[in-house]
């Protein structure tokens, strides 16, 4: 096909109303529009004051469409010539961190009065009559062929940046209006369900906080302010040193150019995890090492059960341990005497703790917590039946998060595999 006669396209998935069509047909950004500067000329006086606001950065790289929840303010003055955002107009990152992130777009689907963009960003707006259905567009600037074509144009070594002639000759593939309206129908409502679910799991999230914040007692307290009807008339809690109650322990990295220390299947938490964390149990572990490993330095195993927490990157981020295993000196270990003290219940008293952990870390480059505070931790306990009580009401709203978050996860696979679908693929040209 010639530039003139552009190639025909066809999704995967189509509506049976328009499966008889025809095919989409290619335009170039370019050839529909045009880019205007964005904000210019400001220093760090001006932002976050004056009677303007701004899109910021990163309201434009996270969100398929632009809210007015994100805004900035910014100070305009009067003489100066800043182009004001209009409904339509279409956002572009033009810096980014990797390829993969470059050129992430929003579309404004609504008028936001007096509101301008960030000078990270370009504004690229639609002439009169050329611009397609506003929610189909923002759906397909995200698709697999837009992004392809976006990455594939990001240029640079430490940071990667577009050009504006990448951005125009960015295909734009268009179908119908009415199809159009058809694939914008059928992904909004699906981003109105996981809008909704994501609130569900947040609400969940905050109930399961304040719960905690409840059913422990405040600093300097030794009775919960909430407390379970078989335990209004007990004992008040006790402040115990944590080493007293479980035996403490860290870890230690095997010398990493000596091959015969990793891969040989004993599972060792390590920075690696850090997305494992805060899940109540962990199952694996990024990297494995080995039992020449294990009797070549200063790690050790530690048993199912122990809880373990990250004094460094990721600080106050915990986990129990579902196997025995070893970890990297970057946490911190412990094994409850299950005589006196439950792990499980240590474990949301260390999520509890989290903030408090976090503010106290120390570093210019990597946060970290040295080994003396927690030698000298101390803990506020009830007696063993009560904290099982407070474990177990505790864990079963972590079940009830664990399936909200899988359903949104279900949800958001979901979306993915429509984008794929609904949009044509590069293997379709």
């Amino acid at each position: 096909m010639t530039a003139n006669n552009p190639t025909p396209l066809l999704p995967k998935l189509r509506f049976p109303e328009f499966r008889d069509a025809g095919n989409w047909i290619t335009k170039k950004l370019g050839n529909q529009g045009e880019f205007l500067s964005s904000l210019t000329s400001k220093t760090a006086k001006d932002f976050d004051t004056g009677d303007a606001v701004f899109i910021p950065y990163m309201n434009v790289f996270q969100n398929t469409f632009t809210n007015i929840f994100d805004l900035r303010s910014v100070k305009i003055g009067r003489k100066e010539s800043q182009n004001v955002v209009v409904k339509g107009d279409v956002f572009f990152t033009i810096s980014s961190e990797t390829k993969e992130d470059a050129g992430m777009s929003s579309v404004l689907l609504e008028e936001i009065e007096k509101c301008y963009l960030n000078s990270f960003c370009a504004l690229f707006r639609f002439d009169d009559e050329k611009s397609p259905n506003l929610v189909f567009l923002g759906y397909l600037l995200r698709s697999a062929l837009a992004r392809d074509h976006l990455s594939r144009g990001a240029q640079g070594v430490t940071r990667y940046n577009i050009s504006k002639e990448t951005f125009r000759r960015l295909p734009l593939q268009l179908p119908s209006s009415s199809e159009q309206q058809k694939i914008a129908d059928c992904l909004g409502s699906l981003d109105d369900l996981i809008t909704t679910e994501n609130r569900k799991l947040e609400a969940l999230r905050q109930h399961k906080q304040g719960l905690m914040q409840q059913l422990f007692p405040q600093p300097g307290e030794a009775v919960p302010r909430l407390r379970f009807l078989d335990f209004q008339n007990a004992e008040a809690w006790k402040k115990e040193k944590l080493h007293d109650l479980a035996k403490q322990g860290t870890g230690h990295t095997p010398n990493k150019a000596i091959a015969e220390y990793y891969n040989g299947g004993i599972k060792w938490v390590s920075l690696a995890d850090s997305k494992r964390l805060d899940n109540g149990l962990i199952f694996e572990t990024e990297i494995e090492i080995s039992k020449e490993g294990i009797n070549n330095s200063s790690a050790v195993l530690h048993p199912s059960g122990s809880v373990i927490l990250s004094r460094d990157a990721g600080v106050g981020k915990s986990a129990i341990i579902s196997c025995s295993m070893a970890v990297s000196q970057h946490f911190v270990v412990w094994t409850c005497d299950p005589n006196v003290l439950s792990n499980w219940f240590l474990y949301y008293q260390l999520q509890l703790l989290k903030p408090f952990l976090e503010g106290i870390a120390t570093g210019s480059t990597i946060k970290t917590i040295g080994l003396p505070l927690f030698n000298a931790m101390q803990v506020t306990v009830p007696g063993l039946a009560e904290q099982h009580r407070i474990a177990d009401c505790l864990s079963t709203l972590d079940v009830k998060l664990a399936a909200e978050a899988q359903r949104l996860d279900a949800l958001k696979s979901h979306k993915r595999g429509l984008l794929q679908q609904l949009f044509p693929s590069q293997k379709t040209v």
